[in-house]
């Protein structure tokens, strides 16, 4: 089960989140009964977060807590069932580093839910090894999920 809650003042594309995190779950073999709640927040509401769970000031883009622990399962063994956490995105946040990179403010957001599931399934990238593999697997499933829609939008 995936709930998406937009509580911030922009409009967001949450269909194509929702479609984004299916695929994204049904590439890393986990199971479709997991469940994951991703919230959409202003940037007084991301302030918050980011001082009370990482001691740091000011919004950030994106914030994930997981719950279960999971991890990406194989093809002969999916992940069971559980809670996979929540992934808290600031799309105002978003909207300035879409500018700043020259796309659109739904590519940042598939970009930053996207982060924001890989670190709730374990991946993190604090030290280079950990960057090369998370950033490389980022790339390949947002390029995934980029051909599925392609083939949907022509179905």
């Amino acid at each position: 089960m995936i709930d998406i809650n937009n509580e911030s003042d922009l409009d967001v594309d949450v269909e194509t989140l929702l479609r984004l995190v299916q695929h994204h779950l049904l590439e890393l073999h986990v199971s479709p009964d997991a469940e994951l709640a991703i919230v959409l927040v202003d940037e007084a509401a991301m302030a918050e977060l980011h001082v009370q769970w990482m001691d740091e000031p000011g919004p950030t883009d994106v914030l994930s807590f997981p719950m279960d622990e999971l991890r990406p399962g194989t093809a002969e063994q999916v992940t069971p069932p559980g809670l996979l956490g929540d992934i808290v995105v600031c799309p105002q946040i978003a909207e300035t580093q879409a500018e700043t990179a020259g796309h659109s403010l739904l590519d940042e957001m598939k970009l930053l839910t996207t982060h924001g599931l890989l670190h709730l399934l374990g991946y993190d990238h604090a030290v280079p090894d950990e960057e090369r593999r998370m950033f490389a697997l980022q790339r390949e499933l947002l390029t995934h999920f980029a051909s599925a829609e392609r083939r949907r939008r022509r179905a």
